[in-house]
């Protein structure tokens, strides 16, 4: 599914959530393999955000200031 698709799913960002729990499930827990799913919630998280506001709530998602602290962090940790 697209963006849209994933913002419109009930919880919003759902699919997405799914896809990193078996993405690690399939590689033993192993975070580093299933890093471009994460990225792809955290972009439908703050789309999600941007949509409803930073007070709306999704249970696939983290607080909408950890999200943005966490996405932060991964661009940094990929600009070393």
């Amino acid at each position: 599914m697209g963006l849209k698709e994933d913002l419109e799913s009930k919880p919003p960002c759902h699919p997405r959530a799914c896809a990193i729990q078996d993405c690690l499930t399939k590689n033993n827990y192993n975070e580093a393999k299933c890093s471009h799913l994460i990225d792809a919630l955290y972009e439908c998280c703050d789309a999600f955000y941007q949509k409803y506001g930073d007070s709306a709530t999704s249970a696939s998602c983290p607080k909408a200031n950890l999200l943005r602290l966490k996405m932060k962090q991964r661009r940094d940790e990929r600009n070393k």
